[in-house]
């Protein structure tokens, strides 16, 4: 046999003799830190060694060794040989600091048939050792043990060897023969404390195999170690196994869950958000949840800025990272992509690169985290059950390119996913996603189809309730926003942030523009403060640096308004935010551009940097926008934007929008409602001209939903609902024809939701509804946004406010084309009738004052179907002064009598009708020229109607339920004063009385005509 020579370096240490390196025998370090083994290279090429607290030794209670044992996992369990622990004399465990702990013999798991055994313990502090996951290590591969020092050594084969305990004698597959110098051999006898020690992978770190002295008989030309791999498929020694990987990084060949884990987290930490926690959003929460475990492999989540949208990705990682088997998350920011990507694998591949970077400076690694493509990422993730899930926040930042070359890239990604099993989020702007969604296989992707939107997830404002918890958690009491800004996610936080800085809160409630803009003087003090504790500046010239700061922020704004993604590259962001000496307009002083960074007014983005806030940018872009130039571009077709390359102009993206709506909103700030007003009209005109056009309808909408009051501008409305409601008409588009792409739809911009959502009073809002009713669709079109759901859905919220409003409907007699026989009107009737159940005595006291055939109509089947309700209301009618009012309480106490059911509803007619006849020269009663009374339609003789009411007073409902104690009283009087009113006498009013708001009037036979 061939025997390596041993380095001089590899001479023996005796236990507790100095070394020059400073190290003292096998167990003990003179420099803490360092371990005590030995090392085996000379300084500058010194070989990855484990931390000394990662080893243990073993002693009798006499103080002689035992061995040595590795800390395998967080739990404390230490890993050795059996040998170590094999008889009856109890254990004493002493780590690294010379502490020792007597070990309980039931804490030792004796795995003899392996030559193994595990030992719990406590209170150690150390790193736990890397475990292979390899099940054969390679002949002919370097070592290293500790064997009286660090050594290296090298694996001759693998084979059974013999392994003798006090108990019987067992043969250990695998064991490796290990080739080792003299002194190493020498080091490895039995007796000598070298048992149990680990045999680390020379390339890896992980340790393979434990070192074995007992192994073997006769004479001993080689070392031998009992490997880890292949392990039983359970057993304590597997459960160790498994919690080690999933839980301890190795790299290299014995890449496990934990390094993927370790180097995807690394992603996720350096751009998730800390703080205030964010509050969990269960519809959220519960998307991710079926994406996940899915057939989907790409989910947007779609919000516009400010919504929460890097919030909702970073807990997504993190509830990622603590489920009980953690999955790796890989975040990228769309700064991160670049124009010559064929996919989105080779940003994946830079980010891990990062990540490496980042993991091998953190603490020392053995083998290379920067050899981890995403390909074996993915590959890896995908075998533990665990698919690799990539974040991409922000996508809106990737460089501009053609639409062919995005094309290619989608077409790239999609292709990428399929082939890995990874899954993609991507949390974007829904004027990204209505153009790069489309893109992508529908069968790849996961939710549900938006207006305009290819499907995903959408993530608007917090629910009341998320509100009131994230407003607790910042500590912003409930009344300090406004109404339209209190659930907005961004706003509550930077309004906390602004409301710690101030010595008192605001007396009235603020809203986002507000909020905005103190949240950026507050930025531009605290960025002067730090320049003048650098600069030695005191005093108010902090408060004139502040100024200057302002100053170059708005400058940085500006020019971040030109051809990109609006941020700013680096030369423009050094120039405004000098890293060295600044010029003396700025005062002069060091550390600009540091302190903008510092402070997180502005972030790395790619090549160049940004605002931290997309929100905050538009907002303040926006101010310095020049608007007529813009609707030049945009919608004017009058200007040209300027080109990337001087020869091939690119469109401005989509996604920009939010600067010029910016502008929209500040110009009524600034100069009142009749200026946007005029805008807003050119735009309509613009929309009527172009109806096929991208930016008129968009800016129109998105202007409109961010005024804060939309009562000024109703003059624009109305015209644009009923512009919006001849689109939906029989001929198909504005001009009698089908549009342009034989489109019939109005643009999706608004939908139903648009006109829901306008800062408008009640009586408005539902007077532009009452317009746009007739353009619904279909009420079978499931998929499709109807205007009377909209309308149920705000009478669901507030009853009181809209009853009234629809009762106006009933003069409207305009039919509704896609439901035949239905109009108006009794569309406001069904839902009504569908919806009473919410306050049914305000609606009978609505209707009974309106003075309408519908209303009577309504009423009537409401005696039918609620006449717990009419009985009420008869009761309060027949004690009520006003005459109009008896009269109801006459001719609906004989309607709603043969309906009532209960004793209490036939004792309140009972009351009623005494009341009424306790007034004999009640007008109600007093004969005219018909010899009678009208109401709702319905003659009542005069003395009929007396005899009636006795008959109530008398024997009560029951009476009339019979129909024959007053049979000769009624022989002029028509069946509807007491039947019950049939389906066919009011078709338009009922409805299934179980339908919901989205169901409204959909019941109703006429809907299915």
């Amino acid at each position: 046999m061939n025997e390596r020579r041993p380095r001089p370096d590899e001479t023996p240490c005796p236990d507790g003799a100095p070394r020059p390196d400073g190290t003292v025998g096998c167990g003990v370090s003179s420099r803490p830190g360092v371990s005590s083994l030995g090392v085996s290279s000379p300084p500058g090429d010194r070989p990855f060694l484990p931390p000394v607290r990662s080893l243990v030794r073993f002693r009798d209670p006499a103080g002689r060794p035992r061995g040595v044992g590795l800390l395998a996992d967080h739990h404390g369990t230490v890993l050795t040989g059996h040998e170590v622990a094999d008889g009856t004399a109890p254990l004493v465990v002493e780590d690294a600091d010379g502490h020792a702990h007597a070990v309980h013999p039931d804490a030792v798991t004796a795995l003899p048939e392996l030559g193994l055994a595990l030992v719990r313990t406590e209170g150690l502090d150390g790193e736990p050792l890397p475990l292979t996951v390899r099940d054969h290590v390679a002949a002919g591969a370097y070592v290293r043990l500790p064997a009286g020092c660090w050594r290296e050594a090298r694996v001759l084969a693998a084979a059974p060897v013999p392994y003798t305990t006090t108990r019987g004698s067992h043969l250990i597959d695998g064991t490796l023969e290990l080739a080792i110098g003299t002194a190493g051999r020498d080091a490895l006898r039995r007796g000598g404390g070298a048992a149990g020690g680990p045999v680390l992978d020379a390339a890896t770190g992980a340790v393979v195999a434990v070192l074995g002295t007992a192994l073997g008989a006769g004479h001993r030309e080689a070392g031998f170690a009992v490997p880890l791999r292949p392990a039983p498929a359970d057993g304590p020694l597997a459960d160790l196994l498994a919690r080690n990987a999933a839980t301890v990084p190795a790299y290299g060949a014995d890449l496990n869950p934990a390094a993927l884990l370790e180097l995807t987290a690394t992603s996720v930490g350096s751009d998730s958000l800390t703080g205030v926690p964010p509050v969990e959003r269960p519809v959220i929460a519960r998307e991710f949840a079926d994406f996940t475990s899915g057939a989907a492999a790409v989910l947007a989540l779609v919000g516009a800025p400010g919504s929460g949208r890097t919030t909702e990705l970073a807990a997504l990682a993190a509830r990622r990272a603590r489920e009980p088997g953690p999955a790796p998350t890989l975040w990228l920011r769309g700064a991160d992509l670049r124009e010559q990507d064929a996919s989105i694998a080779d940003a994946a591949r830079r980010a891990l690169t990062r990540a490496a970077r980042i993991v091998t400076a953190s603490r020392p690694v053995q083998g290379d985290p920067g050899e981890l493509t995403p390909e074996l990422l993915a590959q890896l993730a995908r075998t533990a059950g665990r698919p690799l899930l990539l974040l991409l926040d922000g996508p809106e930042e990737m460089p501009p390119a053609p639409a062919d070359r995005l094309r290619e890239w989608t077409d790239g990604t999609a292709r990428w996913l399929r082939e890995t099993g990874t899954r993609l989020v991507v949390a974007c702007r829904a004027e990204y996603w209505e153009e790069a969604g489309a893109r992508y296989p529908a069968e790849l992707l996961h939710g549900r189809t938006a207006p305009a939107l290819p499907p995903c997830v959408l993530l608007g404002d917090l629910t009341p309730a998320e509100a009131r918890e994230a407003r607790a958690r910042h500590g912003v009491p409930d009344a300090e926003l406004t109404d339209a800004d209190a659930r907005h996610p961004l706003t509550l936080r930077l309004y906390a942030e602004v409301r710690a800085a101030l010595p008192e809160a605001p007396g009235v409630p603020v809203d986002r523009d507000a909020v905005l803009a103190a949240h950026l003087d507050l930025m531009c003090l605290r960025v002067a403060a730090r320049l003048a504790a650098g600069n030695g500046v005191r005093g108010t010239a902090v408060r004139l640096l502040a100024t200057k700061v302002a100053g170059q922020v708005h400058e940085a704004a500006r020019r971040s308004l030109g051809p990109g993604q609006g941020a700013l590259d680096r030369a423009a962001f050094e120039a405004t935010f000098p890293w060295g000496p600044a010029p003396a307009r700025l005062g002069g002083g060091t550390g600009w551009a540091s302190a903008v960074l510092a402070e997180g007014l502005f972030v790395p983005a790619g090549a160049g940097y940004r605002f931290a806030h997309e929100e905050l940018a538009d907002w303040i872009q926006g101010a310095h926008l020049d608007l007529d130039e813009a609707l030049n571009v945009l919608v004017r077709g009058r200007g040209r934007r300027g080109s990337l390359d001087g020869t091939h102009p690119l469109p401005v993206p989509h996604h920009r929008i939010g600067p010029v709506v910016q502008a929209l909103l500040l110009l009524a700030r600034h100069h009142g409602p009749r200026r946007l007003a005029d805008v807003l009209r050119e735009l309509t005109a613009a929309l009527r001209d172009e109806p096929d056009a991208w930016w008129a309808p968009r800016l129109l909408a998105e202007t409109l939903r961010g005024i804060p009051d939309a009562t000024p501008y109703l003059d624009v409305l109305r015209p644009l609902a009923d512009l919006v409601t001849r689109w939906r008409g029989r001929s198909g588009g504005p001009t009698g024809g089908a549009g342009r792409r034989g489109r019939v739809e109005p643009p999706s911009e608004f939908a139903p939701d648009f006109w829901a959502a306008l800062a408008l009073p009640v009586e408005a809002r539902l007077d532009l509804l009452r317009r746009l009713v007739v353009a619904d669709a279909a009420p079978h079109a499931a998929d499709a946004p109807r205007y009377l759901d909209a309308v149920a859905r705000l009478l669901t919220a507030d009853p009181l406010a809209v009853q009234p409003q629809l009762t106006l409907w009933f003069d409207d007699e305009r039919p509704l084309p896609a439901t035949p026989h239905a109009t108006v009107a009794t569309a406001a009737q069904a839902l009504l009738h569908t919806h009473r159940h919410a306050a049914p005595d305000d609606l009978v006291e609505l209707l009974a004052g309106r003075a309408h055939a519908r209303a009577d109509e309504l009423l009537a089947v409401l005696a039918e179907e609620e006449p717990s309700a009419l009985c009420r209301a008869v009761h309060r009618w027949a004690h009520d002064e006003r005459p109009v009012r008896r009269l109801a309480a006459t001719a609906y106490a004989l309607r709603v009598a043969p309906h009532a059911r209960t004793a209490a509803d036939r004792e309140l007619l009972r009351h009623a009708a005494r009341a009424l006849l306790t007034s004999p020269a009640d007008p109600a009663f007093a004969p005219h020229e018909e010899a009678g009374v009208r109401h709702g339609g319905a003659l009542i003789p005069h003395q009929g109607a007396l005899a009636l009411l006795r008959a109530l007073a008398d024997a009560g409902a029951p009476a009339l339920a019979r129909g024959v104690t007053v049979r000769a009283a009624l022989e002029n009087v028509p069946p509807s004063v007491v039947s019950p009113v049939s389906p066919g006498d009011a078709p338009s009013v009922r409805g299934p009385s179980h339908s919901t708001h989205a169901d409204a009037g959909r019941g109703h036979p006429a809907w299915h005509s």
